[in-house]
């Protein structure tokens, strides 16, 4: 089954299907009911499953928060509890955690701030996908990460898109500064 229409767009979450947040499926939503060509593939915070269930149509619209109870991306953890800019508007943090895809990390997932807004979120990466970002982006993920040197020597090097450890790439929409994070499983 070929997409019915375009997908809407994310202003936090600009690239779902490149992510892997969203793919091709002729699955139908489970809050409208209808097979649109795409569906949500990450788990959401909700009392019910609902995995690879939710059509992004509903979650760009906010149906599937009114509707279901889910969030995608947990409230707390959009600027890190105040470790990163604290400064967000509650409209903000409302748009991201009920009507933007979220990813999937290894343990918590956490959403960078910056400039009073949400960054946009770019991508998994690992070291050959930093590497090729730049010197900003490295750095970016170094200082999110919040180790010694030597740990991070480790880490980097050892960072891959698809395993552990992985890094989780942002960028501001306002500034274009890169920030981000590794996780481990």
């Amino acid at each position: 089954m070929a997409p019915s229409e375009p997908l809407p767009f994310f202003k936090y979450h600009p690239d779902p299907v490149a992510t892997g947040t969203v793919k091709i499926s002729e699955s139908a939503c489970i809050c409208c009911g209808r097979q649109r060509g795409y569906i949500y593939t990450r788990p959401v915070y909700a009392i019910e499953e609902y995995a690879d269930q939710i059509c992004p149509w509903c979650i760009a619209d906010g149906s599937a928060h009114r509707k279901l109870d889910v969030t995608f991306v947990c409230e707390w953890d959009i600027g890190l509890r105040g470790t990163w800019d604290d400064k967000v508007p509650e409209a903000v943090i409302e748009e991201i955690s009920q009507r933007t895809p979220g990813f999937m990390g290894w343990e918590q997932d956490r959403w960078w701030t910056h400039c009073g807004d949400a960054a946009q979120f770019v991508a998994k990466v690992g070291h050959d996908e930093l590497v090729a970002a730049g010197p900003e982006a490295i750095e970016a993920v170094r200082a999110g990460t919040g180790v010694n040197p030597g740990v991070w020597e480790e880490l980097f090097e050892a960072a891959t898109r698809d395993g552990s450890p992985r890094a989780y790439l942002f960028k501001c929409p306002k500034c274009g500064k890169y920030g981000g994070y590794i996780d481990c499983d």
